[in-house]
């Protein structure tokens, strides 16, 4: 069984935000990075799915300028056996230009099923994995909670409102990871010593054409102050005329 799973680095999402003076990107600067949180249950699911079956490896593949390393070792020393860097001055917002990178350099590579997080937790379009599958020619199976393979099919769960559907595919796949399929593991220390000899390949990035840009960012307005209108069952008639004229919730 061979694995591809393709990564993001991204800000974590707890910090502070700041519009960065060109006024259509983030301001780095004091932000923390790590792996998109769907892309760590991508990871999680496919060194699993090894292990269960006892053969194979998982590569990871991200793409971006050289700080990306950082965020491919730690796939690396969670268990992937090598990493691939598709190196760029700056990751595109335009999906298909990612998708054109990623999908060239996995045509050819023989693997049975090329995961993806469900959406990158920054910019979440969720549009790149089916980007890759229709470049690639492959059936997609978007939003996994659960997922297994034997003989050459993948059977696999998706989460809908009020129930799941249940679907099979054949393999070579490509397939996105959603919450609740696994939690990723922590990096032992073992194991972020053996990702240092770990065979991390850097290659210049095939981008496709950038058709999509973002012209400006904007922080969401600041939310007004609440106000205590009184006590008491006696306050209900006025609260439920601010919420219908002014809230206009009801």
């Amino acid at each position: 069984m061979k694995i591809a799973v393709c990564i993001k680095r991204v800000p974590e999402m707890d910090g502070t935000f700041r519009i960065a003076a060109s006024g259509a990107a983030v301001d780095e600067a004091g932000l923390k990075f790590d792996m998109s949180d769907f892309d760590g249950y991508a990871v999680e699911a496919a060194l699993q799915m090894t292990e269960k079956l006892g053969a194979g490896e998982v590569h990871v593949i991200s793409l971006g300028p050289d700080i990306v390393q950082e965020t491919l070792r730690k796939a690396l020393s969670m268990g992937c056996a090598r990493a691939t860097q598709l190196k760029c001055d700056a990751v595109p917002y335009d999906p298909f230009a990612i998708a054109t990178a990623l999908a060239a350099e996995l045509q050819g590579g023989g693997y049975d099923l090329v995961l993806f997080g469900k959406m990158s937790i920054d910019s979440a379009n969720g549009a790149v994995g089916f980007m890759v599958a229709e470049l690639l020619g492959l059936p997609m199976v978007h939003g996994c909670s659960k997922l297994e393979v034997a003989g050459g099919q993948g059977t696999a769960r998706r989460e809908i409102e009020g129930g799941g559907e249940l679907m099979t595919f054949a393999l070579p796949a490509v397939v996105s990871i959603d919450e609740g399929i696994a939690r990723p593991r922590y990096p032992s220390l073992k194991g972020i010593m053996a990702a240092k000899k770990k065979p991390l390949d850097v290659k210049p990035a095939q981008l496709g054409p950038v058709a999509l840009t973002v012209e400006r960012m904007e922080l969401p307005a600041a939310r007004p102050p609440g106000r205590i209108i009184g006590e008491g069952a006696a306050v209900v008639p006025e609260l439920v005329r601010l919420l219908q004229a002014e809230a206009k919730v009801l």
